[in-house]
């Protein structure tokens, strides 16, 4: 029996508005979201934002997480408590921020332990303010690899600061059931999809693949579709579909 709830990264539908997402959410029957600050909710956009909760509430979704793109060590720290304010107006306690801007292996020597010294004080603001900074396992970021991420994770050593672990679409299945072995302890949301390099296919044909990485985990994470194999809003139904076969057979 799993205990795993589902939902969506609005940034699958950049060209569609909230309204007409959180629709198909609900007609897919997955139940949180998480916004992308990029283009749905702004974290300086307070009127947006109290809009997106009204929309929430119309539609019975709540926000998972807030999908920020503020990078640590380039964007400025001060950033950090609106994104927070934001959050808290969406409804959630979970943020995702990216690590830097280089990948693991351009960064070493004093930079090295500058990043970590900031990620550590980040932590400290997260325990703070009540909620929890997440890291991606995405390429051109310090997160790039397993070993480097799970380093990172060791040193910050806080609750205030965990991971989102997601395949990397570039990386062969084995390497990829490491990366989820070792981060798995520390990880919070699950971001969901079926690439392989830069093609995107239905989520079905993973089915195998995802069961085995899904078992490296806890069944209480939350999983997030992330884009569709046509980047269509009406593929929505199917995959979430899917994804629920996936984990429910």
């Amino acid at each position: 029996m799993n205990n795993y709830t589902y939902g969506l990264v609005s940034v699958s539908f950049r060209k569609n508005s909230p309204e007409e997402i959180l629709s198909a959410m609900k007609d897919s029957d997955l139940s949180v979201i998480e916004w992308g600050s990029d283009v749905h909710a702004p974290s300086d956009d307070i009127q947006n934002l109290n809009e997106l909760v009204k929309l929430q509430k119309k539609y019975g979704i709540s926000c998972s997480s807030y999908g920020t793109y503020f990078r640590i060590g380039v964007s400025e720290k001060s950033e950090i408590y609106g994104i927070i304010k934001a959050a808290g107006i969406l409804g959630t306690d979970i943020i995702r921020l990216w690590a830097g801007n280089l990948s693991s292996k351009e960064v070493s020597g004093e930079p090295k332990e500058k990043f970590f010294l900031e990620c550590k004080d980040l932590s400290e603001i997260a325990k703070e303010n009540g909620v929890k900074f997440c890291l991606e396992c995405h390429n051109h970021t310090y997160t790039d690899d397993k070993t480097a991420a799970y380093e990172l994770i060791k040193y910050v050593n806080s609750p205030y600061f965990k991971m989102y672990w997601q395949p990397n679409q570039f990386k062969s299945f084995d390497e990829n059931i490491a990366c989820a072995k070792l981060l798995s302890p520390y990880t919070e949301n699950i971001h969901v999809f079926n690439w392989e390099g830069k093609n995107k296919y239905p989520l079905i044909g993973a089915k195998d693949a995802w069961r085995t990485y899904l078992s490296q985990f806890d069944a209480d994470k939350t999983l997030l579709l992330e884009f569709m194999p046509d980047d269509s809003i009406n593929s929505l139904k199917t995959e979430a579909d899917s994804l629920r076969s996936i984990t429910e057979e």
